[in-house]
């Protein structure tokens, strides 16, 4: 797959996920073979007015193949503005969020919500394009309760995006239910741009499943949490390495940037993602979602994850 001057050999995405897709979770995705990574939302408004707040979520790591930072918003005139921040130049494609189903981006109309508004969301996106020197992207839903990605797709098409990605649930379906992939298939034999398919593949069977509605590229996103060598295993390839060593990665980067009294707070999850599928103790479980010590936490993991 090709994006602007971009070549994509596997077309291997890591989704933009709030509060899970940081620096150091994106260069141990990026160590076992993701392409392209998606930052976390950043606000459009927030990069005018306030950009120290978003400065830490634009921190990007050498290892990341093609950075993709997301934005979001509803006001045609602020996204465009926003893609002049400094903070955005690091980036190789700009993506814009119209999916995401958090009520409360939701509510100020902004993500899932621009689906009910697609003369809006075209508005945004033709601006957005006209105001970018690198490739647009969109990614969205089906819509908001029904099946409206054709459409949406041909309109983002039309407004000069040059990909979109389709989470091929509903705005009102939040996460659950399962993902429809005809309606992926449905789309990229409509639309002439690539479209990646998103939703539902955490496995080498799930991966080439979502191959088979002829996407051009594959997303990742839950299927990575906890799981970062998905990216190694849809291939077939078994990760044979030190589950402890890639958790232990991913702190140590963390720690170069951000204060640990934060970092206690927002490591508990993810060190409980990284030992899901193991068997241990409720005790043990309840140390690492209540530890005030991340030293501490690694070595009760160190002891699970052996």
């Amino acid at each position: 797959m090709k994006i602007g001057n971009l070549e994509f050999e596997k077309s291997l995405f890591l989704a933009p996920m709030a509060g899970v897709s940081d620096v150091g979770f994106r260069e141990v995705c990026s160590d076992f073979g993701v392409e392209g990574c998606f930052s976390e939302m950043l606000s459009s408004r927030a990069m005018l007015h306030n950009p120290k707040k978003t400065e830490l979520m634009t921190i990007t790591s050498p290892k990341e193949k093609v950075k993709i930072g997301q934005i979001f918003g509803h006001e045609p005139e602020i996204m465009a503005l926003s893609l002049r921040n400094p903070l955005l130049d690091k980036y190789d494609i700009i993506d814009i969020n119209m999916g995401c189903p958090a009520p409360k981006i939701v509510k100020n109309g902004e993500g899932g919500a621009l689906m009910e508004n697609i003369n809006l969301a075209k508005e945004i996106i033709t601006a957005c394009v006209k105001n970018s020197d690198r490739p647009v992207s969109v990614k969205f839903r089906l819509g908001k309760n029904k099946d409206i990605s054709l459409d949406f797709g041909r309109m983002c098409e039309e407004s000069g995006a040059s990909f979109v990605t389709l989470h091929a649930r509903t705005v009102e379906q939040g996460y659950s239910g399962k993902a429809d992939y005809d309606a992926i298939a449905r789309l990229s034999q409509s639309l002439s741009i690539p479209v990646i398919g998103n939703g539902d593949v955490v496995d080498e069977e799930s991966y080439k499943k979502m191959l088979s509605t002829g996407a051009s590229g594959v997303m990742i996103g839950r299927g990575a949490m906890g799981k970062p060598w998905i990216f190694q295993e849809i291939f077939g390839n078994k990760f044979k390495g030190s589950k402890f060593d890639v958790v232990k990665k991913h702190l140590e980067i963390l720690r170069k940037y951000y204060e640990e009294k934060w970092l206690v707070l927002y490591m508990r999850k993810h060190f409980l993602w990284y030992c899901s599928s193991e068997k241990f103790s409720s005790e043990k479980r309840l140390k690492i979602a209540t530890s005030a010590n991340l030293d501490e936490s690694l070595e009760i993991l160190k002891e699970i994850l052996k």
